[in-house]
């Protein structure tokens, strides 16, 4: 039985990928450093590969995407050099992000609709291929070199985006995506007539397909497998029964099926055994996307009733959703025996090889003796969650009543500016919180450091013109994080960190027990900043279905009761907020779309639980506190619906980088809350002009009623510089200004 791994995560073990580029891009680094430092992330990667698995996937890493590193081998776009590369990624013009399936992961979505047809250009696969095990001298980033020749070297497998997958999550005319699948089949026969084998990364092929899209995908076998032998890569969750099909019938080598995220595999395996005869099975059978050990002798008993098919074993989804190891981190050990990082995954691997195919058990017992340790039980907690009652996630009075209260009350502004949250996190903000962190700096000296930081943050606001403000959150190190450490229940690690797009990084907490808020979380912050203004000051907090999405989650007991047990801890700060003046509550909740499962047909049941949940934070303030959303790269056609649900008052959108076309989903419906579309890109470093934002805006308002306008960044700006925050946050309340006098009664 062979052992297969994939997905491997770019970042390194101290963010090496991150400093590395974003130091290019600040100028701190050449680009010759930058580029030796990936190399050596890549030498390093392939060694505990080789070291863990028998089949080690080549072509993996890349600079910034996976997506957009398909697009330039098809010629999609024209690059000369890496500044042309990034200008794709975070330039005026950079592409649009999406979430990868139901991931936290975002990719850039490239644009199809203007392509005629595929060209063969700059292949990174091969270029790695031949330097890395070929040997050869090559320049990987070298857009205007011919690609080389390579030669296959067993057990060491090209990687590539299927061309399936691409078209499907690039934008794309549907009547143009055969048209553009025949192009690109041509295009990788002649990419793959180099290699004796390669995998074919095919995500979307777990999607619920139309008849049309099942043919097309087994053409697409059918000619490619004339070429080469193919592996065909699936993860996420199972696949239908048609597809599988449609598969099982085409010459390919091999199929990936992931059993952890999709066990509906396994009925496929057993209804269709006989076909598979002539098949490599390589069976997901350890989980990509959560940290929790597995059971390494219930997967061999389990792998029993498939032993007389070619099976293989590897992770169920792509390694790169887990931080790189466990070494290092002071957990409770208890909890730490639990645990498997990326590292630790290959590891398991290797294990469950020693089990499987040689039945060493020695190494299997130890992994898994900690594995079933029961701790972090609340009683009062399970309690509350058992009396919940259907009153509980409704909030009296209607929205059209409390509209009409809270309008009354602000007073605001036509078209009021808001920003998102958070403000710059500069260098001296993360170097005065790591004393405090590391026992250098006492606490009281801490909270006047961010006293002050939230001082400056109001007054630069006040002097902006800015109408509803926000504290900064300079003592939030991220979004989910920060109330992880203020609750029980879940633990957050050191150097736990994963990629969330290009270099962006953050670190998921771990959720392991019930949740309880022992005390306020945010108050003493919030307060503070609203005694120095007279202008509203919104409390910031983060919604449940976002901090379970953006946490490691137990699996003990259903996503839906870890949701309200976070959802009873966000009632009692709102509760607080309310004691302390604050009228403007915004609860984050950008991941409400990426938690939906792939099937539509799961829908429902999941927006159930994570709608209530939204709104069992918020069903008890009372109608003069105004309830604020933030969502940003969301598909809101496909959820808009459910979304109106969570019955807030305002929501804010990431609008930029579509140019305000997504506000074309709020048009199919009846949407009469309060909208802030999204008018800078905050995900780039451009200044965005007056004139671009009003752009984005005058394309929405042909929906959207003046008096339910908000404008504001797309998102929050920790991130950026406060060279770039303070001229686009000028340029925004411009905006605002003459907007009032043009739409003005």
């Amino acid at each position: 039985m062979n052992v297969y791994a994939y997905g491997y995560p770019r970042l390194g073990k101290n963010r090496e990928f991150k400093k590395a580029i974003e130091g290019y891009w600040s100028g701190a680094k050449t680009e010759k450093e930058m580029i030796d430092t990936i190399l050596d992330l890549e030498k390093e990667r392939l060694s505990l590969y080789e070291k863990n698995v028998d089949k080690i996937p080549i072509g993996e890493m890349t600079l910034y995407d996976n997506i957009l590193d398909t697009a330039l081998l098809l010629g999609v776009y024209k690059v000369e050099d890496l500044k042309d590369y990034f200008e794709l990624c975070r330039g005026k013009d950079a592409l649009p992000m999406r979430k990868y399936f139901n991931t936290n992961y975002h990719y850039l979505i490239p644009d199809l609709r203007n392509i005629k047809e595929f060209s063969y250009a700059w292949d990174k696969t091969k270029r790695f291929y031949a330097k890395f095990i070929n040997g050869k001298n090559v320049d990987i980033w070298d857009f205007k070199a011919e690609n080389p020749e390579v030669k296959s070297k067993e057990n060491y497998l090209p990687v590539y985006f299927s061309p399936f997958t691409f078209i499907k999550l690039s934008f794309h005319n549907e009547e143009d995506f055969e048209k553009l699948l025949n192009s690109a089949i041509n295009v990788y026969k002649e990419i793959l007539k180099d290699y004796d084998e390669v995998i074919l990364e095919d995500p979307a092929l777990v999607l619920e397909l139309s008849e049309k899209e099942v043919k097309l995908v087994k053409k697409l076998y059918e000619e490619l497998s004339k070429v080469t032998k193919i592996y065909v890569l699936t993860y996420y969750d199972a696949l239908e029964e048609d597809t599988f099909k449609a598969l099982l019938e085409t010459d390919i080598k091999g199929i990936f099926l992931d059993i952890v995220n999709g066990k509906a595999n396994l009925d496929l395996l057993r209804k269709y055994k006989d076909s598979l005869k002539d098949k490599e099975v390589i069976l997901g059978v350890t989980n990509g996307r959560n940290v929790w050990r597995a059971d390494v002798f219930k997967i061999k008993e389990a792998l029993e009733e498939f032993k007389d098919l070619n099976i293989s074993i590897s992770n169920g989804a792509p390694l790169f959703h887990l931080p790189i190891t466990i070494e290092g981190e002071s957990l409770d050990e208890k909890l730490l025996n639990k645990l498997a990082f990326a590292n630790e995954k290959l590891e398991e691997l290797n294990i469950l090889r020693e089990l499987l195919n040689e039945n060493k058990e020695e190494r299997a017992k130890e992994w898994t003796k900690g594995i079933y340790t029961s701790f972090g039980e609340i009683k009062e907690i399970r309690e509350k969650i058992k009396n919940l009652k259907e009153e509980d996630f409704v909030r009296k009075p209607s929205f059209e009543e409390r509209n009409k209260i809270q309008r009354n009350l602000l007073k605001l502004p036509l078209f009021p500016t808001t920003t998102i949250g958070s403000f710059p996190q500069t260098q001296e903000v993360r170097k005065i919180r790591a004393l405090y962190r590391q026992g250098k700096l006492s606490k009281e000296d801490y909270e006047t450091f961010i006293r002050g930081e939230i001082a400056k943050c109001i007054q630069i606001q006040e002097e902006l013109g800015l109408d509803v403000l926000v504290h900064g959150e300079f003592e939030r190190t991220d979004m989910v994080e920060f109330f992880a450490e203020k609750l029980e229940g879940i633990a957050t690690t050191k150097n736990g960190w994963i990629i969330s797009y290009g270099t962006r990084g953050y670190r998921p907490p771990i959720i392991y027990g019930d949740i309880k808020r022992p005390e306020p979380m945010t108050i003493k912050e919030i307060a503070f900043a609203q005694k120095l203004t007279n202008k509203p000051v919104k409390g910031m907090l983060t919604g449940p279905v976002t901090i379970i999405a953006w946490s490691f989650v137990r699996e003990d007991i259903p996503n839906e009761e870890v949701a309200y047990q976070l959802a009873l801890a966000l009632q009692e700060e709102i509760a607080d907020y309310e004691k302390a003046g604050i009228k403007i509550v915004q609860i984050d909740e950008p991941a409400i779309r990426e938690k939906a499962p792939i099937k539509k047909r799961d829908w429902d049941k999941y927006f159930d639980w994570a709608v209530k949940s939204f709104r069992l934070c918020h069903s008890k303030v009372k109608p003069e506190t105004q309830i604020h959303t933030h969502m940003c790269y969301s598909d809101f056609g496909e959820i808009i619906n459910y979304i109106l649900d969570m019955d807030f008052d305002v929501i804010s959108i990431e609008a930029t980088r579509s140019k305000g076309e997504i506000i074309k989903d709020f048009e199919k419906v009846n949407f009469d809350r309060e909208i802030g579309l999204g008018v800078w890109d905050i995900h780039s470093p451009v200044v965005p002009s007056v004139e671009d934002m009003k752009k984005i805006v005058e394309r929405a308002l042909r929906v959207i009623p003046k008096e339910k306008f908000w404008i504001n960044p797309d998102c929050g700006l920790k991130t950026r510089q406060w060279q770039e925050v303070i001229p686009a946050l000028r340029n925004l309340v411009k905006l605002a200004l003459i907007l009032r006098e043009e739409y003005k009664d």
